[in-house]
């Protein structure tokens, strides 16, 4: 069976907040770590029946790329529905909400300037 794997390492100042996020992966098209600033990892504890979640991010991460790194992770996600479910209306759902927040998001950017 082949396996792959997927590691990530974390840089921390003094106060245990992240200041660089590294990630390699024995699949990774180049070949080398490279640098992020935001993970958000689900997984699935199929005993308990619930989500145990890890989101991370660097200190110096801007919150407009923090929220569209949300936005862009729903629309991620509304295509694993889609896939792994075939519950097309479910996934039509997210995609609904992703639209809003863009438009939410559009709007922000609007006001701001």
């Amino acid at each position: 069976m082949k396996q792959s794997e997927i590691k990530f390492t974390v840089g921390l100042d003094n106060q245990s907040i992240p200041e660089t996020i590294i990630w390699e992966a024995t699949d990774n098209p180049h070949g080398k770590p490279a640098d992020t600033k935001a993970i958000a990892l689900s997984i699935w504890d199929s005993e308990q029946k619930n989500t145990m979640r890890i989101d991370l991010w660097t200190k110096d991460m801007r919150v407009d790329d923090m929220k569209m790194f949300f936005v862009e992770t729903l629309a991620g996600i509304s295509d694993s529905i889609a896939k792994s479910t075939g519950d097309d209306k479910m996934a039509e759902e997210v995609k609904a909400l992703v639209k809003n927040l863009i438009t939410y998001l559009e709007t922000e950017a609007k006001d701001s300037n």
